[in-house]
């Protein structure tokens, strides 16, 4: 499914004059997510790469561990959005059942369904071995990624995660109107295809949440860089497990923390 669609406006310059243009506008609908059979979550995202974030959202999660644990994937539309249809593994039950009684409502964020602050704030795992990037990898990362956005450069709407290699080459990137879900694509992606961090790091052109950082340690990425300021509990929840963090980066300058 396309991640844009066409809308006519009209472009008002600063002198009075009117123009009528035809632009491209990210897509962004309700994503519908079951696991065997249970309603899940409902996440607000750009219906392409449905079934990376499908694999990464699980992830997320902790429904899986890797990508052997998904059975089948259905995807249906409906006028109302998408619904993504995810069969575990028998193995897998028990952690769907023990989430959902966790959560009291479906949401996107990760926190505002969840019942009490001790699910909210889960232990995380020690994050994996360092990263082998240097620094100027993280510029040529930030130099070359504009390439890897189509969508966002048709639409100037979404945000972009990419897996980097240690000296810097955008090897994936995913896209999405959330953060999130973008990070959670290209996890997907990644564990669909087998491909490991491989001493390299993560790229998002977002700021810095502890979502993020939390998704980062849960898919073993070692080292998490963004082109924006992280908040205190991205921080912390980063140090606690050990990933190392590459902030308000720019083609001229980032903050180092870890």
């Amino acid at each position: 499914m396309d991640g844009s669609t066409l809308f006519d406006f009209r472009r008002i310059d600063a002198a009075g004059g009117v123009q009528a243009i035809r632009r491209a506008v990210a897509r962004e609908l309700p994503v519908a997510i079951e696991f065997n059979g249970i309603g899940y979550a409902v996440l607000m995202a750009t219906p392409a790469d449905l079934v990376d974030l499908a694999y990464g959202f699980a992830l997320a999660e902790r429904l899986i561990d890797r990508a052997a644990d998904v059975i089948d994937i259905d995807q249906h539309e409906t006028p109302q959005g998408m619904i993504l249809r995810i069969q575990l593994s028998e193995a897998r039950a028990p952690h769907i059942a023990d989430r959902v009684r966790h959560r009291t409502t479906e949401s996107a964020c990760g926190l505002c369904g969840i019942e009490n602050l001790e699910q909210a704030l889960r232990p995380l795992p020690q994050a994996a071995s360092p990263s082998h990037a240097q620094d100027a990898a993280l510029f040529r990362a930030l130099a070359d990624l504009p390439a890897f956005q189509p969508l966002n450069r048709a639409t100037g709407a979404v945000h972009a995660a990419a897996a980097c290699a240690a000296d810097g080459a955008v090897r994936l990137a995913r896209e999405d109107v959330g953060r999130h879900n973008a990070f959670d694509k290209l996890v997907g992606a990644m564990l669909r295809a087998g491909f490991d961090w491989e001493g390299g790091f993560a790229l998002l052109s977002s700021r810095c949440s502890y979502e993020l950082v939390e998704k980062a340690v849960l898919a073993g990425c070692p080292l998490l860089a963004a082109i924006s300021a992280p908040t205190s509990l991205a921080v912390e929840r980063a140090a606690a497990a050990g990933l190392s963090l590459r902030v308000l980066l720019r083609d001229d300058a980032v903050l180092a923390y870890g």
